[in-house]
């Protein structure tokens, strides 16, 4: 057996790819594609002029990722604030940070405003954000009594959930549900895109992807979550759940493109409806209250309420 100390490591050389490396460290070429790079958005402005790109005037992923995580700690202090907050203390914490964080977040949307409309005049965007501000945080306490019960869901639908503390802190649904409560108020008050980027944020935290558009009624849960879709037309009723790898999709008769904006295209679920694992549901179909989708169906059709779909049983033969 060969003695690891004693052993030499051969690195292979590739020439070409040395050369080409040592090219590119040259400052006349990093200009070239300096050059090339700012041409690249030059051209995508002229054929986008509705939508160029606005540099600093654009809302900041990063900036709302920490708003994200602000109101988060606003809603539930005692779970998601830092350590020294008590019940004592939390009212002055939270007051502090609302002021903060909702000064923040009408920048942001203030931005959004430039964005879609550059020449506006920036008293009348001033007034239209407070007007948002004002309402979205008059609504934060109703989110909370609406978050609420989606944690009593999780916590009476998992046999796993020790506690509905458990359910809060540990389960990625309930970040993707608090973003996308956040995130819909918002979309509904006129500011899509920043909505839009919280809702992201939680994508990417959670692997669950809920368009901010969607209308998801009380006590709603999503079991393990990954790769879960809801798209921006579905309508959710009260006390439904999905499983991983559920799909609430467009119709695929559709064009995409502008032709299908503001369509509705996505299915709309009845109250105390299951939807299992790697369900397909496509189109604007309605699914009855009380019905269960098992999981593995693509579904393009209306289900009566009270209905079971099942697929067909799998094939079992001797080897």
């Amino acid at each position: 057996m060969l003695d690891p100390q004693k052993q030499e490591i051969s690195v292979p050389s590739y020439p070409e790819v040395d050369q080409a490396l040592e090219a590119i460290a040259f400052p006349q070429q990093i200009g070239v594609v300096v050059t090339r790079l700012q041409q690249a958005r030059v051209d995508w402005r002229l054929a986008h002029d509705r939508h160029a790109e606005h540099g600093v005037y654009f809302p900041s992923r990063q900036a709302l990722q920490r708003i994200s995580r602000e109101l988060k700690i606003a809603l539930f202090p005692l779970r998601f604030g830092p350590p020294e907050l008590t019940v004592q203390n939390e009212n002055a914490y939270v007051d502090a940070a609302l002021e903060s964080t909702l000064s923040q977040l009408a920048a942001q949307i203030r931005l959004e405003r430039g964005y879609h409309r550059p020449d506006i005049d920036q008293k009348a965007v001033a007034n239209e954000v407070e007007q948002v501000i004002g309402a979205f945080a008059s609504e934060l306490p109703a989110i909370r009594r609406l978050l609420d019960t989606d944690v009593e869901a999780g916590y009476a639908a998992d046999p796993a959930a020790r506690s509905v503390d458990e359910v809060l802190l540990a389960y990625p649904s309930l970040t993707a549900v608090i973003h996308h409560r956040i995130a819909h108020r918002l979309y509904r008050l006129g500011a899509p895109l920043v909505a839009r980027v919280i809702a992201e944020i939680a994508h990417e935290k959670t692997g669950i992807d809920i368009h901010p558009g969607a209308q998801i009624g009380r006590s709603f849960f999503i079991d393990h979550g990954t790769g879960v879709v809801i798209g921006e037309t579905t309508i959710i009723g009260e006390r439904v759940r999905l499983y991983q790898g559920v799909t609430l999709g467009g119709d695929p008769t559709l064009s995409g493109g502008g032709e299908s904006k503001g369509i509705a295209r996505h299915p709309v679920i009845g109250d105390d409806v299951v939807i299992h694992a790697n369900a397909t549901l496509v189109g604007r179909i309605s699914i009855g209250a009380r019905s269960i989708i098992c999981g593995n169906i693509w579904l393009n059709r209306d289900v009566p309420q009270d209905s079971l779909v099942e697929p067909s049983p799998p094939s079992i033969r001797a080897l």
